[in-house]
């Protein structure tokens, strides 16, 4: 036999509102609920087959996938992707409270219970080596903790709450309006089922006071802006007892001076000379560690070369190996030449030679283009010198 359509059973047309298929289900749960209709067979499925509908139909999502796809959006393997809805039975007292406030027949709804603590939320900002390192650092964080002068039970005499004598610890209460036995949370304990008799005056009967926390805390080596770390346990705690909260620490790495982060990897820019340049030699660099590393520089290297440093990154989260650091050697071009620096450049460029420059500035003090026709009209070539720039010669 063939699946009714959502909108027939509900009387709809398929461009319907929200609101008008919410008033089409309350008309039909009215007019066929089984408090209303005894024993009668057709009813309870006409109920059923309401209820069905209006599940489907008041979810934008599954509206959606069941106009595309009809019945078959919900099937075992359906198109839609959701879930199949089977016997709707269990999911009746829902639906019914979302209109009624309450269950209905002999079904019950939940009793509320003592709430879980709510989860905190740190924000840490640390150093690019305290990332690389890890740290212990100890944090204070406002929250609430158990109470002293009641132990945590929110009563006067630390005996807690006691079960409530108006629903009996069932956590609700059950009314009669006409054809309908309709249960609601009990107006005196809150749906809880039980209340406190004789309130703790200095937590107000909650069980919790506000103070301010110290713990201390474990950041990994590794970590990266936006890694958020969770502390079980160490949240806000929960109502009378219940468990509490967790903390969440949400972590930002600070810019460095000297290194630039891509993930694992380190990027630096080292100065060398225009001698090492040309002739080759090795030199010291900084790593994040704090210790000098070696590295050679080939005879000819030209400005912004880029050097690989395996091993010598960052940490990398929860494994033992690191990263790599990558060195970019930048020539700096001397100022000032003396007479007898100057000589030794004109032979050298009278000798065939050249000098390629890579300049970070287009032009010199001059405003001559960073060319070899700049260094014969400016002149001012130190060799010894740790500026990149050419100036002119007065």
């Amino acid at each position: 036999m063939a699946d009714k359509d959502f909108y027939e059973i509900l009387g709809v047309q398929r461009n319907a509102s929200e609101d008008e298929i919410k008033k089409a289900y309350r008309k039909q749960a009215m007019k066929y609920h089984p408090d209303r209709n005894k024993d009668d067979k057709t009813a309870e499925r006409k109920f059923k087959e309401a209820a069905a509908a209006y599940e489907v139909l008041k979810d934008s999502e599954k509206r959606s996938a069941y106009d595309q796809y009809g019945h078959d959006a919900f099937k075992q393997g359906g198109m839609g992707g959701a879930q199949g809805f089977g016997d709707f039975a269990g999911g009746f007292s829902d639906i019914f409270e979302e209109f009624f406030g309450g269950g209905f027949g002999g079904q019950s709804s939940r009793r509320r219970g003592p709430q879980r603590g709510s989860d905190l939320r740190y924000n840490m900002s640390v150093s690019l080596f305290e990332a690389f390192t890890g740290k212990k650092p100890q944090i204070r964080i406002p929250t609430y903790v158990g109470c002293d002068a009641c132990a945590a039970t929110g009563s006067a005499d630390k005996s807690g709450p006691s079960t409530c004598s108006t629903c009996g610890g069932a956590g609700k209460v059950r009314s009669q309006q006409g054809f309908f036995s309709i249960e609601r949370p009990c107006p005196t304990c809150g749906g809880e089922g039980s209340s406190i008799k004789n309130p703790c005056l200095k937590c107000s009967g909650t069980g919790n006071i506000k103070k301010q926390k110290t713990i201390s805390v474990t950041i990994p080596a590794g970590v990266d802006t936006g890694t958020r770390i969770r502390i079980a346990g160490e949240g806000e705690p929960g109502e009378r007892g219940a468990g509490n909260g967790d903390l969440y620490i949400f972590v930002e790495v600070q810019k460095d001076k000297l290194f630039e982060r891509e993930e694992e990897n380190l990027f630096c820019e080292i100065p060398i000379s225009i001698t090492t340049a040309i002739l080759g030699g090795e030199i010291e660099v900084p790593t994040i560690e704090g210790k000098k590393a070696r590295l050679n520089i080939p005879a000819g290297t030209q400005s912004e070369t880029q050097f690989r440093l395996r091993g010598k990154g960052m940490s990398i989260l929860r494994q033992s190996r690191r990263g790599d650091m990558y060195v970019q050697a930048n020539v700096e071009i001397p100022v000032n030449l003396n007479s007898k620096q100057k000589d030794i450049l004109r032979e050298f460029e009278n000798e065939g030679g050249s000098i390629k420059i890579k300049s970070y500035l287009p032009l010199c003090a001059a405003n001559h283009v960073v060319q070899s026709a700049c260094i014969k009209a400016c002149g001012q070539v130190n060799l010894f010198s740790a500026t990149f720039f050419f100036a002119h010669s007065k």
